[in-house]
């Protein structure tokens, strides 16, 4: 078994190496700022739901501005624009912690980390899937995916062990995430120039009506993702009043089950099919909603307590499901060069929904309760449901098939 495990490596492409190991740093560095950030705000800025909701605005922003970010950028090969908005993550959360002293600066710095970080998201999923073997392609998301829950555990295990052991701070974390970020960003500098012909900027703002299902599909994920991202951390930390330790150690779980989980995830995606395992996800996220907002009203707290950290754990899992969407695209495509355009396209239109309900959301936690918004949620997941259905993959889309021609020597 080590022979075998010392082969497959030694057969790692250059370039996979490096993407790997730049997927690797991102992950860790999103996971160390992940772990604090809802402690960060309930300690510096005091907020009420709706104004937690309220800042999903700055933050969410950037990604409703990724295609036209993009289409700005169309001269830039997809490792380079990796580059430089792992070059704008790093800038912007290293400013939050050392310069935000006031709740407007902190706006802006996270509106810039933000910006990083969102227009990382298509290039990451592009460049992943062109490192797939064809027919593969879910089976090598999942890797990476795996790779990035690895980065996970070791992101929220380093804040657990900073903050219970190494009297750590935010300004502290911030600066750590700030430096890995930015090795991240000299290993997608160092990858090779991709070979998919330059995009013109134009086709970033085109929207195909043969990729329709494609874009409401992206809607609901921006709604269903909105949810949990924003409104689940918010109960532990305020609900439940849970310290910074709970979520990190959260967060670590959840890497635990997403390395093992992941690459299974993906090979199931290529073999029963996107249809399948989306529809499966919107069916399975319909009683983490309800058990999520309602539990603490049938149960003792301490049991509600453990059922909503079941329930985390299971939506970071699900949340993974998003690759299928993804592969789905690409299997759809009418041509190679739509699918980078296309995915930027939907991290957009994700955004763009995902902060009305963010608002939305905010509004409903005022004036009625959390659990309401975790109502918002299964009726999201309802109408995931019923979209998936309506999937359809020919089995020929163009008369020649969309194929990547990267080398890839590991595998799989």
């Amino acid at each position: 078994m080590y022979k075998a495990l010392r082969t497959r490596i030694a057969n790692i492409s250059r370039e996979l190496a490096l993407f790997a190991i730049a997927s690797f740093m991102v992950g860790m560095a999103g996971s160390l700022v992940d772990s604090v950030f809802n402690n960060y705000l309930n300690a510096t800025y005091p907020l009420t739901g709706f104004q937690r909701s309220f800042l999903e605005i700055p933050r969410e922003l950037p990604g409703f501005l990724v295609v036209f970010a993009s289409a700005a950028l169309w001269f830039i090969d997809n490792r380079k624009l990796g580059a430089l908005s792992l070059f704008l993550a790093a800038t912007g959360i290293l400013l939050l912690g050392v310069v935000s002293k006031t709740y407007a600066v902190m706006v802006l710095c996270l509106f810039i980390y933000s910006v990083g970080q969102h227009l990382f998201m298509p290039v990451s999923t592009t460049v992943g899937m062109e490192l797939a073997a064809e027919g593969r392609t879910a089976h090598r998301l999942g890797q990476f995916n795996a790779i990035r829950n690895l980065a996970v555990i070791a992101g929220s295990g380093f804040v657990y062990i900073g903050f219970k052991f190494l009297n750590f701070n935010f300004t502290v974390t911030f600066a750590i995430s700030a430096g890995i970020f930015t090795v991240g960003m000299v290993l997608m500098a160092l990858m090779k120039k991709s070979s998919a012909k330059v995009t013109p900027p134009g086709e970033f703002l085109k929207l195909h009506r043969e990729y329709s299902l494609y874009y409401a599909l992206a809607v609901l994920s921006g709604a269903r993702k909105q949810i949990f991202l924003t409104f689940a951390p918010w109960v532990i930390v305020t609900i439940y009043g849970k310290p910074t330790q709970v979520i990190a150690t959260l967060i670590l779980i959840g890497g635990v089950i997403g390395i093992l989980v992941q690459p299974l995830l993906g090979k199931l995606i290529d073999k029963l099919g996107e249809r399948t395992v989306l529809m499966a996800e919107a069916v399975l996220l319909i009683p983490v909603c309800l058990a999520y907002g309602f539990s603490k009203s049938f149960f003792s707290v301490d049991t509600a307590f453990l059922i909503t950290c079941a329930c985390y754990l299971v939506d970071q899992v699900l949340v993974s499901v998003s690759m299928a969407r993804s592969t789905y695209m690409k299997k759809i495509a009418l041509q190679k060069e739509d699918i980078q355009p296309a995915l930027s396209l939907a991290v957009s239109i994700d955004h763009f929904f995902s902060i009305g309900v963010a608002l939305i959301g905010g509004v409903i936690w005022n004036h009625f309760g959390y659990q309401f918004v975790f109502l918002m949620g299964v009726v999201i997941a309802v109408g995931n449901f019923f979209s998936t259905m309506q999937i359809r993959i020919p089995k020929l889309t163009t008369k020649q098939p969309v194929v990547f021609d990267e080398p890839v020597t590991m595998k799989d």
